[in-house]
């Protein structure tokens, strides 16, 4: 047998013959992410499954940027949880505008503008957390990942010591435009959840900008990030007490942003500590006292 034949049998499964997929040994990896690695190859090229997967996924990527949000399905679902849902838009007039004039996304529409100015004059009551909900890069990711994502931060905000004031949706918005809402509203935190920007092996992907205190002008150090929620990414649990244990710090600090570290996953390392087996931080400490 030739070499070339024995390392063929070795490495891979032989069908018909010139149609031998040759495996790679980073394939059994795959379970664990939808990143494109073990594919194995056919020759010098990739097995066509991979390829046409490759194309749905750049399809669906293209899809997700370009396509509109179907608002009229989320409105309702949002307005069943007692709290205002308020229609906003950008100047961004339309989605090939969005995309080409970033600007043109970050500031809102004269008209939605004046809205909010009235709405603020008519309620004394002040806003606590402004939830803003923006199309951003992902269709897709907001009319799959928004609904769920809200109901269960209102809920645990309810939990906590704070709550949900209002909810804007927002067409052709980018994040800085949750800034300007903010400041209209003289909302104490605003929670921008948008749609992500694509890959091509996630084009559902859902993340949140929390702001302390936003106003026109924040930098984007003034911001938390929670990325990657979605059903194969991080849970809306997961993502909701994250948020909530930074609102409560930022209460606290009186910040946000990059001054703000997300120690969150801190307590619950310390409280699943076994007694038994201690914590070397606080016996550290009881040492050198």
């Amino acid at each position: 047998m030739k070499r070339s034949d024995s390392t063929t049998l070795k490495q891979g499964i032989t069908s018909n013959a010139g149609d031998t997929v040759i495996e790679n040994r980073w394939q059994a990896l795959r379970k664990y992410t939808d990143a494109r690695i073990g594919m194995g190859r056919v020759g010098v090229s990739q097995p066509t499954s991979d390829q046409l997967q490759f194309q749905l996924a750049h399809a669906c990527a293209r899809d997700a940027v370009n396509k509109a949000v179907d608002w009229i399905a989320i409105e309702p679902a949002l307005g069943a949880l007692g709290v205002p849902v308020f229609s906003l838009k950008t100047r961004a007039p339309d989605r090939l505008t969005y995309l080409q004039r970033p600007d043109l996304g970050r500031q809102l529409h004269q008209g939605s503008a004046d809205f909010l100015t009235r709405w603020r004059h008519q309620h004394d009551n002040p806003v606590d957390v402004c939830m803003v909900i923006a199309d951003g890069l992902s269709a897709t990711a907001i009319e799959q990942q928004a609904v769920p994502m809200v109901i269960r931060l209102v809920d645990d905000l309810r939990s906590s010591s704070h709550r949900c004031s209002a909810i804007c949706l927002l067409r052709q918005g980018r994040v800085a435009a949750g800034d300007e809402i903010a400041q209209i509203m003289k909302a104490e935190f605003v929670v921008m959840l948008i749609g992500e920007r694509p890959g091509l092996s996630a084009s559902d992907s859902l993340g949140i900008y929390f702001t302390y205190r936003a106003h026109v002008g924040c930098s984007d150090a003034q911001r938390n990030c929670i990325s990657n929620i979605r059903p194969k990414g991080l849970s809306f649990e997961d993502a909701s007490q994250r948020l909530v244990w930074l609102i409560d710090e930022a209460e606290r600090l009186q910040l946000s942003g990059v001054q703000l570290k997300d120690d969150s996953y801190l307590d619950d390392a310390l409280s699943n500590c076994s007694t038994n087996q201690g914590n070397f931080l606080v016996d550290k400490r009881n040492d050198r006292t």
